[in-house]
């Protein structure tokens, strides 16, 4: 067990927020100089922070707590009908987990997800190096989810390897394939990996109640989110 109240933590400057059009946000962040091993991720993900790159941190806006960590209990998560019919859909997908790292491959796939689905978004324009600093550089057990269709990538997933579960950091997919809806499919296959690892859950990062992007989240039933500094049921109403 790792001491968390020994981390040193700094906050940035408030900063137009990238959901809640009109908010200022502020985000805390582990210093950087800290040595993060896969146990002191796996506490610092329990009480609601993620990895972006080599940076772990955790929205800390004043008088705004809308981003709110959440997590699928993998024990008893049951599919619906219309996550039944994706699983089924992309029966045909080959997957594989392989260490994350760099290639163009996978590089060009993200820059083409980047460009077509999130231009309107901070991480326009995609670059090599964002991709490093995002989805490579800082990882700890970390593992891209590879999903292929016919030889060919169609969606690569980042995911993180934690204690007590599986980390959904990252999923870019091949916009033409929409109709696979296949960041929903990576998802499901994080879940049942995390099921085949005797892992008890699924951490999906940051769910807003008012944030269209984030409605697919609340999906995954059940769902926990971390307030009041405790895990319990999510209230998405």
């Amino acid at each position: 067990m790792s001491n968390l109240r020994a981390l040193v933590f700094f906050a940035t400057p408030a900063h137009n927020c990238s959901y809640l059009p009109g908010r200022q946000s502020t985000t805390m962040f582990v210093d950087p100089k800290t040595e993060v091993n896969r146990t002191l991720y796996s506490e610092l993900t329990a009480i609601g922070f993620r990895r972006s790159g080599s940076h772990y941190y955790r929205p800390h806006c004043e008088n705004c707590q809308a981003c709110i960590p959440v997590r699928v209990p993998v024990a008893e998560f049951s599919p619906d009908r219309n996550q039944r019919r994706v699983w089924k859909k992309n029966a045909d997908l080959v997957c594989a987990l392989v260490p994350a790292a760099y290639s163009e491959q996978w590089y060009r796939l993200y820059a083409r997800y980047i460009e077509l689905r999130h231009k309107d978004g901070d991480m326009y324009p995609p670059s090599r190096e964002q991709f490093m600093a995002f989805l490579v550089e800082g990882q700890t057990d970390s593992w891209f989810l590879e999903m292929t269709l016919h030889g060919e990538l169609v969606g690569l997933a980042a995911v993180d390897r934690l204690d007590d579960g599986l980390s959904a950091i990252y999923t870019v997919f091949e916009p033409d394939l929409d109709h696979r809806s296949l960041g929903t499919f990576a998802v499901l296959w994080q879940i049942e990996e995390a099921r085949r690892q005797q892992l008890s859950h699924v951490y999906l990062g940051y769910w807003i109640l008012k944030c269209r992007k984030m409605n697919y989240k609340s999906n995954f039933k059940p769902i926990e989110q971390f307030t009041d500094s405790r895990w319990q049921a999510l209230d998405s109403n």
